[in-house]
């Protein structure tokens, strides 16, 4: 954790801005699976690597079990979650209720620079594709779930941003426990059909790619449920 807190400074100032940079800081490591799911997070561990007090861990640790990266536990502590199949799935579903009304108040607000700054995102999210390593999948989970992020911008509506955001840091960090191929399948494809969709104004196509697009990436998770084995009978023995 130490090459984690190198990465950010804290800022001076109030308690709350404090606890936000850790947050962020933390939150990064999550979904980049530098920190595993399971990892014990301890309070006075956090507390020194930042130069901040307990009082101030507390606060980011709130924050991220309130986006549901971190589980808390009576008198054991805070530790990185560890999303069941079901738990994914509900993320899904959430995410088809939520983004079809994103890409509607994206059409009506959209205009040329930000379809410009989507394009100059597509190629960023094009340099990633096929390549392979534990790096580039990394950086290709963070900029896929980065076009979200710009559309529920875009959207303009602050409360689904908020959603949004915290669906795709739990989304990304199931995509990294349970993603099949290796890469995220957040289709580079698949956003290039969204933005032409809006860019024509077509708010049902775009919905309908994106809700296609969001059953793409599900279908590339294995999501089945593991019987527990004793430790003779996994190892084969």
């Amino acid at each position: 954790m130490k090459s984690i807190a190198k990465a950010v400074l804290v800022p001076e100032g109030q308690q709350e801005d404090r606890a936000r940079a850790i947050r962020d800081s933390l939150r990064d490591a999550i979904v980049d699976r530098r920190l595993a799911p399971g990892t014990k997070l301890s309070e006075a561990e956090v507390g020194t690597l930042f130069d901040v007090s307990r009082t101030v861990v507390r606060d980011a640790l709130q924050m991220l079990a309130f986006e549901g990266l971190v589980t808390t536990e009576r008198n054991r502590g805070a530790f990185v979650s560890n999303p069941s199949p079901d738990e994914a799935r509900q993320i899904f579903e959430s995410r088809r209720l939520i983004e079809p009304a994103i890409v509607a108040a994206a059409a009506d607000r959209l205009t040329p620079d930000e379809i410009a700054g989507f394009r100059s995102h597509l190629e960023e999210e094009a340099r990633y594709k096929g390549e392979r390593g534990a790096s580039a999948r990394r950086a290709e989970i963070k900029a896929s779930g980065d076009f979200h992020l710009l559309l529920a911008r875009v959207a303009g509506n602050a409360i689904l941003e908020k959603f949004m955001q915290e669906l795709v840091a739990r989304s990304s960090l199931v995509i990294a426990l349970y993603g099949r191929t290796g890469v995220s399948s957040c289709g580079h494809d698949d956003h290039t059909e969204i933005l032409d969709a809006l860019e024509r104004g077509d708010v049902e196509a775009a919905t309908a790619s994106m809700l296609h697009h969001i059953g793409h990436i599900e279908a590339d998770l294995d999501l089945r449920e593991i019987e527990a084995m004793t430790l003779k009978d996994a190892l084969s023995i």
